[in-house]
C-alpha cells in the first residue's frame, strides 16, 4: 500500500461527517415513520407498509440512471462531490415536508414526498459511497475508510435516538413530537456536515473520458460472479435489521410490555454495541480477510438474535443487556461489503478498461433498497393476515411478531454467511488486481516507460496529497 493512500483520521471523520444527519434520516424512516403514519396519522397499516415498500422498489429504476451519470461526470471538483452537495437541499424539504406532517395528509401525501425523500438518498448515498472508494485502491484502507463511514452512522443514529429520551425533560412530549425533533435535527446539521465534508475530503481526478453506462451495462455488471455474491449477501444481511428495525416497537411495547421511552432507549443500546463492535471487525478484516470477517458476524447475529426471544417482560435492564450484545454485529455487513464492492471496482477497470464505481453502488444501494422494502411491506402484510392491529391491545399475532422478529433474521444471517464464506476476491487476489492497473497507470502516464501497455483511456492520478 502506498504511503500516500492513507488518509488521516481527521480527513476520513469529515468524509464521514454527513452521515450523522443521514443516518438520523434513515432510521426513522425505517423504526419510526412508517409506525407513524399508521399510528400517529392514521393511515391505514397494510397501506402505509404498501407506500413504503412500492416507493423504496420505484426509487431502484433511479439508481443505475444516476450512478451511470455519476460515472461520466467530469468537474474540477470531482464526479462525486458535486452530486453530494446537490442531495442536501432535496433531503432538507422532503424531510420537513414528511417529518412535520399532521393527522389528516392521505396515502397520495406520503408517496409523493416518499418518492422525493428517496431520490434525494439515492443521490446523496451513491455519491459518497463511491468518493469513499475513490479515496484509496489499498485493501485494507478502504474497510478504514468505510469503518468511518459505518461508525458515523452509528454515532448518528444514537444521537436521533436520544431526542425522545431528551425531550420530555425539556417539557415535550408525545410521539409526534419526537418525530418532528428528529427531523429537524436533520435539516439542522445536514448543510453544515455536507459542507465540511466537501471542503476537507479530497477526491482524486479521474482523467479518463467518460464513457456511457446504460441498462445494457447494468446488467453486465450483475452477471458478475463478484457482483452477484456481494449483491445477494448484502440482500441478506440488510433485511434482517430492517426487519427487526420495522417491528422494534411493536415488539417491544407489544410482546415484552415496555414503553415506547424505555423502548427507544433499548434501541439505543443496540446501536451503541454497534458503535463498540464497528472497530472490532475491522480488525478482524484486517487478520483473517473481509469475506471470512463478515461471514463470523453473520453466525454471531443469528445466534443472539433467536436469543432476543428469552428477555424477560418488562426487565430493562435485561433488555438492554442483551440488546448491546445484539448490536455489536451490527456494523459489519454494512461497511464491510461496501469496502469489497471497492475492490470489485477495481477487477472491473482491470477486465473491461472502463471505471464503473457509481454504476456497481448503484447495483448496491438498490439491494438495500429491496431489503427494507421488504421488511417494512410484507412484514406489515403478514402482521395484518395474522390478526396484529396497532391501533388495539388485542393478544392476536403476538406470536407470528415474535417468530418474525428473531428467527426470520437468524435465518437470513446464517444463509448470507455461508454464500460469503466462499468468496474469492480475497487480499492476496486484490494485490494482484491492483499490481496491474497500478502498471496500467504508469504506463498511460509515461508511455516511453513502457513499451507494451495493457490497455489505454484512463488515469487516476491523485488530485492533492494525502493528509
Amino acid at each position: 500500500m502506498a504511503k500516500a493512500e492513507r488518509r488521516s483520521s481527521w480527513t476520513l471523520a469529515a468524509y464521514a461527517a454527513p452521515c450523522l444527519p443521514l443516518a438520523g434520516l434513515g432510521l426513522p424512516l425505517v423504526v419510526y415513520l412508517p409506525e407513524f403514519y399508521a399510528s400517529e396519522i392514521g393511515l391505514n397499516l397494510s397501506q402505509v407498509g404498501f407506500a413504503f415498500m412500492m416507493v423504496r422498489l420505484l426509487d431502484m429504476a433511479f439508481d443505475p440512471f444516476i450512478g451511470g451519470v455519476m460515472d461520466r461526470t467530469r468537474t474540477k471538483f470531482g464526479r462525486f462531490r458535486p452530486w453530494f452537495a446537490l442531495s442536501a437541499p432535496i433531503l432538507m424539504l422532503a424531510t420537513y415536508m414528511l417529518f412535520m406532517a399532521k393527522p389528516g395528509v392521505n396515502t397520495f401525501y406520503l408517496w409523493a414526498w416518499l418518492l422525493v425523500l428517496y431520490a434525494g438518498v439515492s443521490i446523496s448515498s451513491l455519491s459518497q459511497l463511491a468518493w469513499g472508494a475513490a479515496m484509496s485502491s489499498a485493501y485494507d484502507q478502504r474497510s478504514r475508510i468505510y469503518a468511518w463511514w459505518q461508525g458515523a452512522n452509528v454515532v448518528g443514529m444514537i444521537l436521533v435516538l436520544t431526542l425522545p429520551a431528551l425531550l420530555p425533560s425539556l417539557g415535550i412530549k408525545g410521539h409526534a413530537a419526537a418525530v418532528g425533533a428528529m427531523g429537524w435535527f436533520v435539516i439542522l446539521l445536514l448543510p453544515i456536515t455536507v459542507a465540511l465534508a466537501i471542503w476537507r475530503a479530497p477526491e482524486p481526478l479521474v482523467a479518463s473520458k467518460p464513457d456511457h453506462a446504460g441498462l445494457g451495462e447494468y446488467f453486465k455488471l450483475l452477471k458478475r460472479p463478484a457482483v452477484a455474491r456481494l449483491l445477494i449477501v448484502d440482500f441478506l444481511v440488510g433485511t434482517g435489521p430492517a426487519i427487526t428495525g420495522a417491528l422494534f416497537f411493536f415488539f417491544f411495547t407489544r410482546v415484552k410490555a415496555f414503553d415506547k421511552t424505555t423502548a427507544s432507549i433499548l434501541l439505543l443500546s443496540y446501536f451503541i454495541g454497534g458503535l463498540v463492535g464497528a472497530p472490532i471487525w475491522t480488525r478482524m478484516a484486517y487478520k483473517i480477510g473481509k469475506h471470512r470477517a463478515l461471514a463470523v458476524s453473520g453466525l454471531f447475529y443469528a445466534l443472539i438474535a433467536v436469543s432476543v426471544i428469552a428477555i424477560p417482560p418488562g426487565m430493562a435492564l435485561a433488555a438492554g443487556v442483551m440488546m448491546f450484545v445484539a448490536g455489536l454485529p451490527y456494523s459489519a455487513g454494512a461497511f464491510l461489503l461496501r469496502a469489497m464492492m471497492a475492490d470489485v471496482s477495481d477487477e472491473v477497470r482491470l477486465e473491461t478498461h472502463i471505471d464503473r464505481t457509481g454504476l456497481l453502488y448503484a447495483l448496491l444501494t438498490g439491494t438495500v433498497k429491496i431489503g427494507s422494502a421488504v421488511a417494512v411491506g410484507v412484514s406489515f402484510k403478514l402482521l395484518s393476515l395474522f390478526g396484529f392491529d396497532p391501533k388495539t391491545h388485542g393478544q392476536e399475532g403476538l406470536t407470528a411478531l415474535a417468530w418474525m422478529f428473531t428467527v426470520a433474521p437468524a435465518a437470513l444471517a446464517v444463509l448470507a454467511s455461508a454464500l460469503i464464506s466462499r468468496y474469492s476476491l480475497t487480499a492476496e487476489r486484490h494485490a494482484e488486481i491492483r499490481a496491474a492497473l497500478d502498471e496500467h497507470d504508469l504506463a498511460m502516464a509515461a508511455p516511453e516507460m513502457a513499451s507494451d501497455p495493457k490497455f489505454a483511456e484512463e488515469i487516476h492520478p491523485i488530485g492533492r496529497p494525502a493528509e
